[in-house]
């Protein structure tokens, strides 16, 4: 935190502004600003207050206080009747898959979906389901694909199609968010052919506040919702899945099965609660800041290509000529951090840890970085 205070003491002197622009550099020499992900980010202090205070019980029992008030507020924030803490979102959507299939079924998901590539398998492993991959845009797919997609009931060739999971915002399609009309479409599809509907909503909370959207017109959707709690609102471990109370009762033994049942967890649901009062508004300063990358990064002569921004994920390419790995490593030595998607492909994700004066300060770094 004294790394931070001082940070901020010197942005706002705007008397001494180029003393404190040499006493910020040699700050960052000491101090790594990491834009790999938005998961990086630390508790508060006021968050950390919260959690020392946060009442607590055995939640293996359903006797912790603090989780069962976070249940409650997370699914009367979805208008769903009932929801279930989770220490990850893996573990929130690999539940939801558990509980909507049968061993040899499929899923459809986009060919980016995080429950495909980066849950260990976990679809193939824990439920023996398969995904079929839809070609979607950034990562979001239509109501049309999903039709084209479903195998035949009656052909026993094929897997039985029991399950539509979408993702909102979508990583690996750069933060794109949906528009509610594409996916009523889609809840129609599978209305029609009697197919469950997920929501991977690890950053769903990004997507409301880009969208301006009701999270209820969510919850009228979809038969289950995982949310995260540890990406842009700061907290540093939890996710919640809701649905009915039906569902969410069959849920709570795929947990125990799954290893997640946890016992003092209202210090971690405290943070949850904290999060969800004050870190979601804030969101849009971090899709700001990712706008303004992006326009910067359009006018440099090694970029090839930036990708729409709607939030807080920011996807650019190098151009053919140059190594992205020489981007990491030339970033890396101001001690600013970004990740590779390969191909070329570069990904920086703006969140609550990543201050104004950073900001600045990656800027003038991207601004100056030669090739």
């Amino acid at each position: 935190m004294f790394a931070e205070e001082q940070i901020a003491g010197l942005a706002s002197n705007e008397e001494n502004s180029r003393f404190n622009e040499t006493k910020i550099r040699h700050t960052f020499d000491i101090m790594e600003i990491n834009l790999v992900s938005d998961t990086v980010t630390k508790p508060t202090n006021e968050m950390l207050q919260q959690m020392f205070r946060s009442k607590v019980g055995d939640d293996v029992y359903k006797q912790d206080p603090t989780v069962n008030e976070l249940e409650e507020m997370v699914a009367n924030i979805f208008g769903m009747e009932s929801a279930l803490f989770f220490p990850s979102g893996t573990m929130a959507n690999q539940t939801a898959i558990k509980l909507h299939t049968n061993p040899g079924e499929q899923i459809i998901c986009d060919k980016w979906a995080h429950i495909f590539h980066y849950e260990g398998g976990g679809a193939s492993f824990n439920s023996g389901v398969s995904c079929n991959l839809v070609d979607g845009n950034r990562g979001m797919i239509t109501a049309d694909q999903v039709k084209d997609a479903i195998n035949p009931p009656e052909f026993y060739h094929s897997p039985l199609t029991s399950l539509v999971s979408i993702e909102n915002t979508t990583n690996k399609g750069g933060g794109a968010c949906y528009e509610m009309e594409d996916l009523r479409k889609i809840r129609e599809v599978c209305t029609e052919h009697n197919l469950k509907y997920h929501l991977d909503g690890a950053r769903i909370w990004n997507a409301l506040v880009a969208k301006r959207q009701n999270p209820r017109h969510f919850g009228a959707l979809f038969d289950t919702i995982s949310v995260c709690l540890s990406k842009g609102l700061g907290a540093p471990v939890g996710s919640v899945l809701v649905g009915d109370k039906e569902t969410i009762n069959r849920a709570l033994r795929v947990r125990k099965i799954f290893g997640g049942g946890m016992r003092q967890a209202g210090y971690l649901a405290g943070a949850g609660i904290y999060a969800l009062q004050n870190n979601v508004s804030r969101l849009q300063e971090d899709h700001n800041k990712a706008k303004e990358l992006s326009y910067l990064l359009k006018q440099l002569p090694w970029v090839e290509s930036v990708e729409p921004v709607e939030t807080n994920i920011l996807i650019f390419a190098v151009k053919p000529q140059f190594d992205e790995n020489l981007v990491i490593e030339k970033l890396k030595q101001k001690n600013i951090f970004i990740s590779s998607l390969g191909k070329g492909k570069l990904r920086i994700v703006t969140h609550l840890d990543y201050r104004d004066v950073m900001h600045t300060y990656v800027l003038e770094a991207l601004q100056k970085l030669t090739l």
